[in-house]
């Protein structure tokens, strides 16, 4: 004989906030140095010229510029190449 009760499974009980992740300024768009421009979870996107990454993935604008996104080529530490995405600043 069991010594526990069925405990079943519970489905649909969390409640969390979504991280509101995503591309927050497009290729073309204005933006001012320290704006956000990518909120990740990982490095998908890379950060290129005029453009740099904080602790938590977030791809901000070093300058003021305009947005330019390019599809590229990066080498992982196993020697494997994935395509990422470089987000730039180009001058005006």
């Amino acid at each position: 004989m069991s010594k526990v009760k069925a405990g079943g499974s519970s489905k649909n009980i969390h409640n969390n906030a979504g991280a509101r992740l995503g591309v927050k300024r497009f290729g073309g768009q204005k933006v001012k140095a320290g704006e956000v421009i990518v909120r990740q979870t990982g490095s998908t996107k890379i950060a290129g010229e005029g453009a740099y990454v904080s602790r938590n993935f977030t791809i901000h604008a070093a300058r003021d510029g305009v947005v330019k996104f390019t599809k590229t080529k990066k080498t992982t530490f196993s020697g494997a190449s994935v395509p990422r995405t470089r987000v730039e600043i180009v001058a005006e």
